[in-house]
């Protein structure tokens, strides 16, 4: 079946993202994708550019952005699709968050070193980060370039042939700075009411990202948000076991909510993950077609 709809992927506006907006579409270009959405983690600021390019090239764009939120201690991911870029809610969402990891990255660097017996330093981790945030997935690629490093056990898992090596940044990520890992620093995010709430006000329609990941063994749980509000399922995903894409599809049909497919490319961080790329085994004129009912596409 012909793959061309990807709905989730990031710029280097987010701090784990690889490639400019514009070198972004025309890479969703060469890949046969004609109908796209970058959704940057609490930004919209890559929006103007890619839809741009986008044009230029006669490619169907969504705005869309990827916030992050909590429901009952879960932190989640929400994609809001069709918003207005314009709303000062998503300055005001990305200056909150990019604050409070700025002030977090300094705890996380003394965490890696003492939970984890490393021996980093801030002059280590600005060669990887752009504006002082520092991420999970960044400090997985400045151990694993380390070569003070290179017979580490810890990170063995992760170098090439091991358990963790297809996408080893990312997966450093998961293990050791995720919710209830040792390297894990909190951040108070907003609710899921308040993000939907917020997306709605927007114009937007809310989407929960990658549930596979996020809802991992509370599967039902999406149905309490959908009665509180969510409008959208990321039925396919790049994280998602076939099973996994199986169930959320049949619980969007179920529901009559909007499902969506996304690769949640970023570049060197996932290299396993392609755009386009999702498990998504449905024709994908089914999706365009409900994004055409949601009015997010003519």
């Amino acid at each position: 079946m012909e793959k061309y709809i990807d709905l989730h992927m990031h710029t280097i506006i987010s701090d784990d993202g690889e490639f400019e907006p514009e070198d972004l579409v025309r890479m969703n270009d060469e890949a046969g994708i004609r109908i796209m959405a970058i959704a940057d983690h609490n930004s919209v600021r890559a929006v103007e550019r890619a839809q741009k390019e986008a044009e230029k090239r006669g490619m169907t764009y969504i705005p869309a952005i990827e916030i992050d939120c909590v429901y009952n201690g879960i932190n989640l991911h929400v994609l809001g699709y069709g918003i207005d870029v314009t709303n000062p809610v998503f300055e005001t969402i990305e200056k909150n968050v990019h604050d409070q990891e700025l002030a977090a990255s300094a705890l996380k660097l003394r965490l890696t070193n003492e939970q984890l017996g490393f021996d980093l330093t801030e002059d280590q981790m600005n060669t990887v980060s752009a504006n002082g945030v520092y991420t999970g997935e960044m400090f997985g690629e400045v151990l694993l370039k380390d070569p003070r490093y290179m017979d580490n056990e810890l990170l063995k898992p992760y170098r090439e042939g091991g358990a963790r090596s297809d996408n080893p940044y990312v997966n450093f990520y998961w293990d050791f700075y995720a919710q209830g890992k040792p390297c894990y620093t909190d951040i108070k995010f907003p609710s899921m009411e308040e993000t939907i709430k917020n997306i709605n006000d927007a114009g937007g329609i809310a989407v929960l990202a990658h549930p596979g990941n996020n809802l991992k063994g509370q599967f039902e749980v999406f149905d309490e948000m959908v009665a509180k509000g969510m409008q959208g399922v990321e039925a396919f995903s790049s994280y998602h076991a076939k099973e996994t894409n199986e169930y959320f599809y049949d619980r969007a049909k179920k529901f009559d909510v909007l499902y969506t497919c996304g690769s949640d490319f970023h570049g060197k961080t996932k290299p396993a993950i392609h755009l386009g790329e999702m498990g998504c085994f449905i024709d994908e004129h089914e999706i365009e077609d409900k994004l055409r009912a949601y009015g997010l596409i003519k």
